[in-house]
């Protein structure tokens, strides 16, 4: 994928698609984590639509892509 962490890890992503054995409420867990991260995104959007609008722009493109597959 890529160098770092986007929204969620390599082993979130595993548990939120169902591809790993954990308890539900360790799936609960994470998946409360990303809400939390999806609610903190709302800053780093601001500073980007402000400061870097290219930068903006590649993420308003990624997230608000239609998705017809």
């Amino acid at each position: 994928m890529n160098d770092g962490r986007s929204l969620l890890t390599d082993r979130e992503r595993e548990i939120l698609a169902g591809d790993a054995d954990v308890s539900d409420n360790y799936r609960y867990k994470v998946q409360s984590v990303a809400r939390q991260r999806v609610r903190g995104i709302a800053d780093d959007v601001d500073v980007l639509r402000e400061h870097e609008p290219e930068i903006f722009d590649e993420l308003q493109q990624i997230v608000c892509e239609d998705d017809d597959s």
